[in-house]
């Protein structure tokens, strides 16, 4: 059973609101799920303390930042690597990625279309994105001849979803009314 399912009605309605906007009081989340401020006060510290909510973040329109594009890049490794080799590979990501000058947003491991890793990042224009995948083929372990990008224009007008957690809180609240029905 996932950790989702151990949450209570309350928890993940307050959830649900927060990924819709954090910045509100507890009073006005309260107000919004329906129960008292001191409920939410307490649900909030269970939730930071169970590894629920990691941060509190916005989500800024990175154009006018001065952002023009976002990359989604997949990167195949030359090899399985053991767990040894593994520790000190993520290690030395690690150390690179903290020294970096690029807009890294998220690199994470996982397995699809034929690579094992995507860094997802954002960039003033073409040439620091050309500069960071030169960073990037100088790993030793990475296989230069696999790694590919899927680029976002980020100055476009023509926006079909921009980035936002909002479908991810109606997701939450469906799931728990549906889990509600379940139960009457």
């Amino acid at each position: 059973m996932t950790q989702e399912r151990n949450l209570k009605s309350v928890e993940l309605r307050l959830i649900s609101e927060l990924l819709k906007n954090c910045r509100r009081s507890d009073r006005e989340l309260a107000k919004a799920i329906g129960v008292s401020q001191p409920t939410v006060s307490r649900t909030l510290i269970k939730l930071q303390k169970g590894g629920f909510i990691r941060n509190y973040t916005i989500i800024p329109d990175f154009a006018k930042l001065g952002y023009s594009m976002l990359a989604i890049t997949f990167v195949k490794l030359k090899r399985s690597y053991s767990e040894e080799e593994t520790e000190r590979i993520r290690k030395a990501v690690k150390e690179r990625v903290e020294q970096s000058k690029f807009g890294i947003v998220m690199l994470e491991r996982g397995i699809g279309l034929g690579y094992d890793a995507c860094i997802v990042s954002i960039y003033r224009d073409y040439s620091e994105y050309s500069r960071h995948k030169d960073v990037i083929r100088a790993f030793p372990f990475i296989d230069i001849t696999k790694i590919e990008s899927f680029i976002v224009n980020l100055e476009d007008n023509v926006r079909y979803r921009p980035l936002n957690f909002e479908t991810i809180a109606r997701q939450l609240a469906a799931c728990e009314m549906a889990n509600q029905e379940h139960n009457l």
